[in-house]
């Protein structure tokens, strides 16, 4: 087996931001192209090709008492539709509750959006509640536990488990346990797994082709996909070989479908500290409905967990307003580039706050100067947009403004005043080298955007790929622009 490769592990949430609606069996349909991996040669793989269908019939809407979604208003967007009843059925029979929430589909995955204003309070309240029993949990470090402890004394899935490397392989793991739960009758997740993405639905790059990654216009990010693929890979190779038993070998027959399971315990795991009686531990779990709580850089909840009910609660921050209709989202991981998140969950941002630039050259502009235009206030780390300085209607500072406060190259001297006309210079010669990185690119931004307008049934992995590169250069030019506007009203 190749060797490992470390997976960055925040302690929030993994889960995809497109969390696609329901698919078939599992959430995993077979492609007709096998994979094909050359272990020996080292020859990169092409993996799955996929359709994307975009048109899903309207679905009913549930009736349970507890989750008891409210019926479609006439006016909301089209494209999001109720989930099917059987979504809420399932949890609710196992003591899943939902307070002021529905869940609902459209074209890019599931949400789950506000039923009813909320006004703000003191303390945090509780949207969701979860129970331990419904949750797949492997503990983070040696010994493997288990809960619940499905996996019996002697079942070879466990050797398979024990093989892996401690420190790096938390997510074959768990997309081991999590094959093995669909496995075991009348275990839950063979009823949740008709509601997760199928591979054709899937955004994680695990699952792209040679020319999707090539589309990524991103070698570095390319080549660290292909060695997670391989690594994949030579795990099933490793263990679903010929010989492996037959109990071990319908988990997965084919390597896509192994794969399929691996992107999925990275893309919606949760790495949080439980404890269950006085065993407290750090473990990797696949929480069910919680895991359809798309990502935002400014969430409106957070996880907390209930050690004395043994359940996973979701939460409004406290003092948090939500209107009716707003989206509920979390924050997957903070301090993570896009590049990182395109690993793990396949998708991207142009307003993310912790994206960079690597600037070469040596023009610096003052720091306390250009956060001072554009009301930012804050310690590096924690870098916001005042919004209580700034003009009313005022809408160009966002995340990725935030993001140029910490990547451009900036000096700051005590009292020391900026010279304007330094400064202008300072500017020009980083607008400069801005330019030249997006004069590297094959495409520009408006033709990636028309790509994308031109292929509305592409494939989802090839349009992550177009997406990334795009929201690159969004940055570079939002930075131009931020820069632009800085030179304008720096005191002269």
């Amino acid at each position: 087996m190749a060797s490992s490769i470390i997976l960055h592990q925040p302690t929030q949430s993994f889960f995809s931001d497109h969390q696609l609606f329901k698919a078939s069996r599992h959430g995993w349909a077979p492609s007709r192209r096998p994979i094909v991996c050359d272990t020996h040669n080292r020859k990169t793989i092409q993996l799955i090709r996929a359709s994307l269908s975009l048109e899903a019939p309207p679905l009913p809407s549930a009736s349970f008492p507890l989750f008891h979604p409210p019926p479609q208003p006439e006016d909301s967007p089209a494209e999001l539709e109720p989930v099917d009843p059987d979504f809420y059925r399932i949890g609710y029979v196992r003591s899943v509750r939902a307070y002021g929430i529905e869940f609902k589909e459209s074209c890019n995955g599931f949400g789950v959006y506000a039923s009813k204003d909320v006004e703000p309070t003191r303390r945090a309240r509780v949207i969701m509640e979860i129970p331990l029993e419904l949750m797949l949990t492997i503990s983070h470090k040696l010994p493997w536990m288990f809960f619940p402890d499905i996996i019996p004394i002697g079942h070879p899935i466990f050797d398979i488990i024990n093989s892996t490397n401690p420190e790096t392989d938390w997510d074959l793991r768990l997309a081991c346990l999590l094959l093995f739960a669909f496995d075991v009758e009348g275990n839950f997740w063979q009823l949740y797994g008709d509601f997760l993405p199928s591979t054709d639905e899937c955004t994680s790059l695990l699952l792209a082709t040679e020319e999707d990654l090539i589309e990524l216009q991103d070698q570095n990010l390319a080549s660290a996909l292909r060695e997670q693929q391989c690594r994949a890979l030579e795990f099933w190779e490793k263990n679903w070989h010929s010989a492996a038993p037959l109990k071990i070998k319908r988990l997965a027959r084919e390597p896509e479908r192994f794969i399929w399971a691996v992107s999925i315990a990275q893309s919606r795991c949760i790495n949080m500290q439980t404890r269950i009686g006085a065993l407290v531990q750090d473990a990797n779990m696949l929480i069910p409905y919680a895991d359809m709580l798309n990502h935002s850089f400014q969430p409106n909840c957070f996880f907390h967990w209930r050690f004395k009910d043994r359940m996973l609660e979701v939460m409004i921050n406290a003092g948090q307003r939500i209107k009716k209709g707003d989206e509920m989202t979390v924050n997957y991981m903070s301090w993570q580039k896009n590049d990182m998140f395109m690993q793990r969950y396949g998708f991207s941002s142009s307003v993310n706050p912790w994206d960079v630039i690597q600037f070469s050259g040596n023009a610096k502009i003052h720091l306390d100067s250009f956060l001072s235009v554009f009301n930012i206030s804050g310690l590096p780390e924690e870098y916001y947009h005042n919004s209580q300085l700034s003009n009313d209607g005022e809408s160009f500072v966002d995340g990725a403004v935030i993001a140029a406060a910490r990547t451009l190259p900036t000096w700051s001297d005590g009292d020391v005043p900026p010279i304007p006309s330094v400064e202008r210079k300072a500017v020009k010669e980083l607008q400069k080298e801005c330019h030249q990185m997006l004069a590297e690119f094959p495409t520009t931004s408006e033709q990636d955007q028309q790509i994308l307008d031109s292929m509305p049934e592409a494939r989802r992995t090839v349009e992550t790929a177009i997406k990334y590169r795009l929201h690159r250069k969004l940055f570079m030019e939002k930075v131009i622009a931020a820069l632009d506007i800085y030179q304008e009203r720096i005191l002269f």
